[in-house]
């Protein structure tokens, strides 16, 4: 069995969120499991936790938006690998998710027997995805543009600061949120612009939520 000290399971739905950790301990036996239900906790438990073997991630997390709490962790803590668990099983989400740095894609749909393998699988590097679903083909495809490399260019604060400009949120509020000056949000944001080579924040916020949308139509509530 492959071993594993601590996993980080980050998930809104209390219900699933405890299932999936009694399922964990079931299969790991004596492992720390850190349970987040929205991307500040995660943000914060990621901070005092960065030996994580493995994060568990909902595609639906209050205060992220489609694909941004992904991004953020790879840029944040690279070398620990992420699995997605969601409800949206759709091929392109799982392609996307593939493609924007997820070691696997675990369906909630799945038997808790069956998840717990697929943890072990991404343990030990295998890339894990749901029945019926073949992205071989796909994966080696180059991404169509240059932003994906703009993004990745990104501080971890200054792709945090992105996320909240997303997410409508104006100088003084980005500064509350990060502790920090209005005048390190507006280098940030001076830094993010140049980046991205846009011009404004509703540029930014409008250019970087169209690449980190989940691209899909049968959208739920888990």
């Amino acid at each position: 069995m492959i071993s594993a000290k601590k996993i980080i399971i980050a998930d809104d739905h209390p219900l699933f969120r405890d299932a999936l950790k009694q399922a964990v301990q079931s299969g790991f036996g004596d492992i720390e499991i850190i349970t987040c239900g929205a991307f500040a906790a995660l943000q914060r438990a990621i901070e005092s936790h960065d030996d994580s073997d493995l994060i568990l991630l909902d595609l639906q997390m209050p205060g992220a938006v489609g694909f941004s709490a992904l991004r953020y962790l790879g840029l944040r803590c690279p070398h620990i690998p992420i699995a997605i668990v969601s409800a949206h099983e759709d091929a392109s989400v799982v392609k996307k998710a593939i493609q924007h740095g997820a070691s696997g894609f675990i369906a909630k749909s799945s038997p808790l027997g069956e998840l717990v393998t697929a943890v072990q699988d991404i343990l030990q590097g295998d890339v894990v995805l749901p029945e019926g679903i073949d992205l071989s083909y796909t994966l080696e495809e180059p991404e169509p543009t240059n932003f994906s490399q703009q993004i990745e260019s990104l501080t971890p604060k200054q792709f945090r600061v992105l996320m909240m400009l997303i997410d409508g949120r104006i100088n003084r509020e980005i500064a509350d949120e990060l502790c920090v000056a209005e005048a390190t949000v507006k280098a940030h944001l001076t830094e993010i612009f140049k980046k991205l080579n846009v011009s404004n924040r509703t540029q930014a916020a409008t250019q970087a939520s169209s690449y980190l949308e989940l691209e899909t139509t049968s959208l739920t509530g888990l």
